[in-house]
Order: C-alpha cells, then structure tokens, then sequence
C-alpha cells in the first residue's frame, strides 16, 4: 500500500503549494481509517521540504517516480520516501530513504547496529533500519524480483549535525549497505540519487511494486534447520534487532553470582520466537550452554520434528528443554535460557505438579542470564503463573538485574495491529477504536456451518500444508483411546481431536488437517489459515460476550481447580475463568498470518460476528456501554 504516489514533478508543486501533508493525510485515513498525530503531520511537512531542495536538481529526471509512507506487506512498518527510475543501463532502481528528525542526544552502544537516543531510548541505527526495511521489500515483494529492480537504501537526517557518532566506525557494515546523510549532506545526497536514477520511468516501478504479488512468510519451523545451522532467515527490524542484540549481549557478559534476567513483553505475531530462535542459534555458535525452554511441549515437538533425521537425539534434547527440568539443576550451570511463552509457565513441576517451588525461580536460578517472552493476555489456563510481575518478583528476590523490553512490531494477521484490536474489541477483552474490519487488510469469514469451514482450510491447506482447523475445548477427547469414535459432533458435522499419535506436533503431520486441533497443540505456532470452532463456552447476549466454564470439556485440564476457588472467593474465580477463556479464543484467532475463518455453534454469538465484520451492516451502538467480563456460574 503506497499512501501518496505521484511523479517528481508533481511532488516539487505539492510541497511549494504547501499541501503535500494534507495529501498525506486524507490519503492515510481513507487507506487505513484512522487520522495521525499532529507530530506526525508536521514531520511529514519539515522532511518532506528538506527532500523537495534535495531533488531540485535538473538532472534528475522530472518523471521520476516519488512514493511515500509505503506500507511494507506483512508487516506494521512503512518506508518514508521511495524515488524510482532507470539506471544508465535502463535498469529499473529506486532509492529507499529512512527520514529522521534527530537533532541532538545521539550516543553510540556496544550493541550491533543499536544506538541510543535521548527521547526513544535505544533503536536500531537510522542506517540498519533502512537496509532492513529494503531487504524485506526484497525477499516478499515478486515484482522486485521479476523486473530484478536495484534498490538502494540510504538514511536522511536532515536535522542532525555530523559529530562522529552515527558514522562511527563502529557501525561501518551497516553504512556501507545504506549510507546515512547528515544536515550539511543534502548535495552528497543528490549525487547519491543521480549515480542510480538517470531517467525517469513515470512511476513504473512503483506500480509494480504496488501491484506484486507477496511472496508466502517464511515459517519459523520450516526455517529452523537452516538458522541453527547459523544462516540468516529472517531479518529483524526496529525493536527486534534492539530486543536481540540487548538479550545476546547480557548473555554474553554474564558473570557467576550475578544474574540478569531480560523481560520481553510481546502480543501475538510480534516475533517473540523468531527473536528467541535467532538468539539460540547465535550463542549456540558463540560456544554458549543455553537452552530454548517452553512450559507448552507443542512448540518443541514442532522443532525437534522439523530437525528429526538431520541433528541427533542428543543434540536436539541439549537444545530444546521443558520448564519444568530445572528443579534439581545446579546454579548457574547455564550462561541463557531463552524462555519462549513465559506467560505458560507453572509453578510446580512433575507430572502430578508436585515437585520444586516455583519454575520461574528454578530457571533464574539455574542460569546466569534468563531471558523471559511473555505475553500475558495469552494465559489460557489455570495453572498459567508467567506474568510480567510475578517474573520481577523473582528475579529481584534472586538479586538479578532486571531489563524489561517489549516488541510491538506486527508480522502475523498480515501485518495488521487493526485485526488484533479489532478482535479485542469484539470479545471484549478491552475497548478499542476498531468497531469493524473495514480498511484491515485480514482475511476474516464467518462460515454458516462446519462443514464449509472445515472444507475451506482443506481447500488452503493444498499448496503448503499451513493451515488448520482448531476449537474451544468443549468435547471430550474420546478418540484418544479408540481412533473410530468422532469427537466433535455438530449436526451432520463430525470430526476427531488431533490424533494421539501425532502428538504435541500435531500441526506440522501432513494428514491432520482432517482433525481438529485446541489450544494446546497450536499455542505458540503459526499457520497461514486458521479456521475455528467457537464453542458453548463463548456466546453472546444482547450484544455482551459471556463465558461459561462449565461448557469446557471434562477432559480439558485448563480450569482444574477453580471450583475450589469458586466456593472461597467466588467473585476472583468468575474474573480468573472469564479471562481465560476469552484469551484462549483471542489466542487460537491470532494464529494465522493470512487469515481467520471463524464458526460458532450459537447462533446469536454467529449473527454477532457477522455484524461486527463491516459499517455497512454492524448493528446500532445500543449494547455499546454494557459492561464487560461476565461469566456464568460453575455449579
């Protein structure tokens, strides 16, 4: 999505009548349906002059292509100002410009491709950031590809006096990918667009890029063999190098008896795994004895699947480790353990959860740096002890240091933070702006029946065998024992449970898309297409989103305990159960990167879907002041 498009030309005459940020503007609420800060708009106007004298020069081309705030696909992140033209070999080109308004307050760190400002605290440098920007429109976009488009990257700080610090040596790599232009530099910068961009091509490239087909994401468990074999997958961006190079470096400099542990806070699709992958592969090649460890076996199972038959057994049980195998393990025996859905952690271990005190105690103790991912809106059982402030709790109880983080960058549901907060709207986890779907770039469905649900994902799971059907745990799992008997019966509907014999990798097995998956066979995993089942335990009323626990199977083991907590503090139990199911929905919603089909087995919670899916026939506002979080009794 390229919010304004025009010719060089053009772009001088808009920026001279002084309208290019009203533009921007209207362009910007139309596309995406919300207006920007006031900020926001004025560094649009002050850059924007600043790249109107830079390209006043007669020898760029007048019809050159001029783009600006390119949203790039599958992601939150947009490139501030695109020029597109030819070389002197009529080579399709553009020049990728980073804009900052930096003035003062710059320092260098010790971290690859990080530095630290005055206002935002530490970001990636202006020069990696717009290398990395260039490097994803690269790997997805196919008209880049088929035209084989030279794209230069380069970082305009128009403001910012040069004083040594952003052309560190330091930081050398990353200005020779993407130069970094300072106040005094505006020539330099124009001979910099005039050795790529000789002729103009009206706006050619841009359409290209504009109308090309993305590339499929890369999934982390099909990339995992060849990161850990140290090749680069993915590319971090912004606040995921920071998070990365932050966490890397406490490892690296741990010491004996002192602790670091490194909290980071991130919602579905942020890039939690990729990160704590990208840190296991890094300091397993660095010589580090660290461990990736999670409380829900689904994500290792994933792994060790994928990595079956090319590492050994042994190998891949010195990767990968469950929290619960460090209650008997020695101080500091590790120097990381890299805690990937820390919200999923128990307090005790075993299989009877009865050993140990508490893991997140037992992991900050077995190691001189833990890093922790946690997201805790994703709790989705009873058990699920892993928030933020129990983690500081312990850590500062232990006399570790403490480092909280978070990332806020979106790459699942296409890149859209609309569809997420559109979703926490809709189940009433909180209130949003986002009352509907119009102008969010999601795939969301509303099936009438199973059976058209179900067909669908078939149908997507053809050509890359990422998509899947999962549910509300409201049947028993009776086809554990005996594979004929079907689980989920809904009228003429009926299907069976993820094979027992598929096991916690259930997602990845090629024949499972003929069953249906829950929440603890696809936390923490990524699919293209989700389809989901909403179960008795979610409907609607009058508009207002009530839970019912008594409707989750008796199999399921997410609310054990909470009729014991009910008769005591009956209030607490109706919040605690009410969250839990509600997070379970937001979380197996979150799971698809393209798209989300969803069926409810009430028809009211149906019509309720349907009519949040767009303006043109959402229901009037009357239920809109109805409190949230009921849930029903237990008994």
């Amino acid at each position: 999505m390229i919010i304004y498009q025009k010719t060089k030309d053009e772009f001088l005459n808009d920026v001279l009548d002084g309208c290019i940020d009203t533009q921007i503007l209207t362009s910007v609420v139309r596309e995406v349906g919300h207006s920007v800060g006031r900020s926001e708009q004025s560094s649009w106007r002050e850059s924007l002059n600043y790249m109107r004298n830079v390209l006043s020069d007669n020898e760029i081309p007048r019809d050159a292509g001029v783009a600006i705030e390119y949203h790039i696909p599958q992601t939150t992140k947009r490139i501030d100002f695109i020029l597109t033209g030819k070389n002197d070999s009529m080579v399709s080109s553009a020049i990728v410009v980073e804009l900052k308004q930096w003035s003062e307050g710059i320092s260098k760190t010790e971290k690859d491709g990080v530095v630290k400002t005055a206002f935002y605290g530490e970001v990636s440098h202006p020069s990696y950031q717009a290398w990395s920007y260039v490097t994803l429109l690269e790997d997805y976009n196919t008209g880049i590809q088929d035209t084989k488009a030279i794209l230069k990257p380069c970082a305009y700080l128009h403001n910012y006096q040069q004083d040594g610090v952003l052309d560190d040596p330091f930081y050398k790599r990353y200005i020779e990918l993407a130069p970094v232009f300072f106040k005094s530099d505006a020539k330099l910068l124009r001979s910099f667009i005039k050795k790529y961009v000789h002729y103009g091509d009206k706006g050619e490239l841009l359409y290209t890029v504009e109308k090309g087909e993305i590339r499929p994401s890369k999934s982390l468990a099909d990339s995992l063999l060849s990161m850990l074999r140290g090749n680069r997958e993915f590319i971090l961006i912004d606040d995921q190098k920071v998070v990365f190079e932050t966490a890397l470096t406490e490892v690296v400099n741990a010491n004996k008896g002192k602790k670091s542990v490194v909290i980071v806070e991130g919602g579905p699709g942020t890039g939690k795994s990729v990160v704590a992958i990208n840190l296991l592969s890094e300091l397993t090649s660095r010589g580090k004895n660290v461990r990736y460890v999670t409380r829900n076996s689904a994500p290792r199972k994933v792994y060790q699947y994928m990595l079956t038959g090319t590492f050994t057994q042994q190998r891949i049980t010195n990767l990968f480790s469950s929290s619960g195998s460090f209650v008997d393990a020695t101080k500091d025996i590790f120097d990381g353990l890299i805690v990937d859905e820390a919200h999923r952690l128990n307090e005790k271990s075993g299989m009877f959860s009865n050993l140990g005190e508490n893991q997140i105690k037992e992991i900050i103790q077995a190691s001189k740096s833990s890093i922790f991912f946690v997201d805790d809106d994703q709790r989705v059982t009873l058990k699920d002890i892993g928030n933020k402030n129990s983690i500081m709790l312990w850590a500062k109880s232990l006399g570790a240091k403490v480092t909280v983080m978070s990332l806020a960058s979106q790459f699942r549901c296409n890149g859209s933070d609309g569809y997420l907060a559109w979703l926490d709207n809709i189940l009433q986890i909180k209130q949003t702006a986002n009352e509907t779907l119009d102008d969010i770039n999601y795939d969301f469905q509303v099936y009438d029946n199973p059976n058209g649900l179900h067909k669908m994902i078939m149908d997507k799971n053809r050509s890359n065998n990422k998509s899947r059907l999962v549910a509300g745990y409201c049947w028993k799992w009776v086809s554990k024992k005996d594979p004929r008997i079907k689980d989920i019966v809904i009228g003429d509907y009926e299907a069976t449970w993820n094979l027992d014999k598929h096991g916690q990798a259930w997602i990845v097995h090629p024949d499972s898309v003929s069953e249906v998956g829950c929440i603890h066979t696809c936390q923490g995993l990524e699919l293209d297409y989700v389809g989901v089942i909403i179960g008795p335990d979610l409907i609607v009323r009058n508009g207002k989103v009530v839970t019912d626990a008594s409707k989750r199977a008796s199999t399921d083991q997410s609310l054990k305990g909470l009729k014991a907590i009910l008769k005591n503090n009956p209030d607490k139990a109706m919040l605690i159960a009410d969250s839990i199911i509600k997070n379970t929905y937001r979380t197996l919603m979150t799971r698809g990167m393209k798209g989300c089909y969803v069926y409810s087995t009430d028809p009211e919670t149906q019509e309720y879907f349907k009519n949040k899916l767009s303006n043109n026939n959402q229901e009037d506002a009357q239920y809109s002041n109805i409190p949230t979080g009921e849930s029903i009794n237990i008994d």
